[in-house]
């Protein structure tokens, strides 16, 4: 290359660097093996080849190391003291001569190959670089603008930081009424690496989108005072979330409902009107799971034995349906919530098993009438 090819050479360099946000020298690097590679193949050389690419002095420079010999064995490697004569005026056997190739003469194919390796180089670096970005962002939760939703399918393209991520059905709300415009907030829980590209894996059903929306909503949260401790969630129907508080002067529950029922609102808002209900934590079993069974009453636990954690409890008669809920939801969540396998029994119930059963009065004279027999 002459002097202006190496200039704009270099500046081609530069400008992928500030478009593409990608190193020069990794380019460089890549661009070096694709020339490596390029050389190997036209001059069918091995390991002997050397290039330098310099942008600082603007130094671009390929060459072969051959070792010069009285008698050729192995071309790739050696060269003939007559033939190292053109390189080294004075070549001595055994000598490593150096002949520098004009970049200009790779040909067709060397720059076919190194064109492929650059842009495979360009694009693996875009890819780990957008890797490395996206990690920033799993566990947490991103503001996306939806772009479309596919009617077939329900499937919706959503907008994260200029980049196209889809946001499938199953992963939506059932209530989510999805249309173009719409920002939605979702919660990040992978980076997917495909073969040839990297996305998101996102979810607005996942039950520490809830989690994320309350820390971003309750300071208390944010700063450690309240911890949240637990979670059991049914996406777009009904939420637990049991919560306690380091300082014995903070209500863990207000802190999250918030001033006139503020914070609680925006997160339920968000979620298209999902029911949250706030509990409060106790590392006491039985108290905890009193207080998942809310907003029925419970009149006592009974933590069975053995390895398996289940429990019994004893509800009024008029609580029973309100501890099991609809379709048994309430005690669902409140088992996800705690842990436990939970039976819920009803007071009526619980007394009848313990009175022993009412014994009919013998009939009078029937012991005669069987001892007549």
């Amino acid at each position: 290359m002459n002097t202006k090819e190496m200039r704009d050479f270099f500046e081609a360099l530069q400008l992928l660097e500030m478009e593409k946000g990608i190193d020069a020298a990794y380019l460089i690097e890549k661009i070096t093996n694709a020339i490596v590679i390029a050389v190997k193949r036209d001059y069918d050389v091995a390991d002997n080849v050397n290039v330098t690419i310099n942008p600082e002095t603007f130094q671009f420079r390929v060459s072969i190391t051959k070792t010069a010999v009285a008698e050729v064995e192995d071309p790739a490697t050696q060269i003939s003291l007559d033939e190292a004569l053109k390189y080294n005026s004075r070549p001595a056997e055994g000598m490593p001569v150096e002949i520098v190739l004009d970049t200009r003469q790779f040909g067709r194919i060397a720059a076919q190959t190194a064109k492929h390796v650059i842009r495979q180089g360009i694009r693996e670096a875009e890819r780990s670089q957008l890797i490395a970005q996206y990690q920033n962002k799993v566990y947490e939760v991103v503001t996306a603008t939806v772009q479309k939703v596919e009617p077939a399918t329900g499937n919706a393209t959503v907008e994260i930081d200029r980049s196209e991520v889809m946001l499938f059905k199953n992963e939506q709300l059932p209530n989510d009424d999805l249309k173009e415009g719409d920002h939605i907030k979702v919660y990040v829980v992978d980076v997917v690496n495909f073969e040839r590209r990297c996305t998101l894996k996102i979810s607005r059903t996942h039950k520490d989108l809830v989690k994320r929306l309350f820390e971003r909503e309750v300071p208390e949260i944010f700063d450690g005072v309240v911890e949240i401790k637990a979670i059991s969630r049914e996406a777009g129907s009904r939420t637990k979330m049991a919560v306690w508080s380091k300082n014995p002067d903070v209500d863990p529950i207000g802190a999250c409902i918030g001033p006139k029922g503020s914070r609680i609102s925006a997160v339920v808002s968000e979620l298209r009107g999902e029911k949250i209900d706030i509990v409060k934590y106790s590392e006491d079993d039985a108290e905890f799971i009193t207080q998942a069974l809310s907003p029925a009453v419970v009149l006592g636990v009974e933590i069975l034995p053995g390895e398996e954690k289940m429990c019994r409890v004893t509800v009024p008669d008029n609580q029973l349906s309100l501890a099991i809920g609809n379709k048994g939801q309430n005690a669902k969540l409140a088992a996800k919530l705690t842990g436990y396998k939970i039976d819920i029994r009803a007071e009526h119930d619980l007394t009848a098993r313990e009175e022993p059963p009412a014994q009919e009065a013998e009939p009078a004279g029937q012991p005669e009438a069987e001892e007549a027999e």
